[in-house]
């Protein structure tokens, strides 16, 4: 049987959390090392202080994430070459390239 000491350390051995792993992306051609499992929105705004992830299509105004869960569409950015694409939503990846979305974009007929 383990003494009070020996099992209070083998319980905050077990709550210890995990070493955090990280990624690479690479935004606006500047590559950066972010944690993995957040939102490529909060890798931009929060590991290269971009400050905003589009412009408006109408008057060019800078926007950035409103909501964070993917209702309000100003977090709109090109990944991987895909334009339109809610950058809250997606999780970053290894290796994915990143960019703002600064134009108005056109629809494909």
């Amino acid at each position: 049987m383990q003494d009070r000491s020996t099992q209070k350390e083998n319980s905050l051995k077990a709550q210890a959390p995990a070493p955090r792993q990280t990624v690479h992306i690479t935004f606006e051609d500047r590559k950066l090392e972010v944690p993995a499992g957040i939102s490529v929105a909060a890798a931009v705004l929060g590991h290269a202080h971009a400050g905003h992830t589009c412009t408006n299509a109408v008057d060019a105004s800078k926007r950035a994430p409103y909501c964070l869960m993917g209702v309000c569409f100003e977090c709109l950015m090109e990944i991987n070459g895909v334009a339109n694409v809610q950058s809250c939503l997606v999780p970053v990846e290894d290796g994915m390239v990143v960019r703002r979305q600064d134009h108005a974009r056109v629809v494909d007929e």
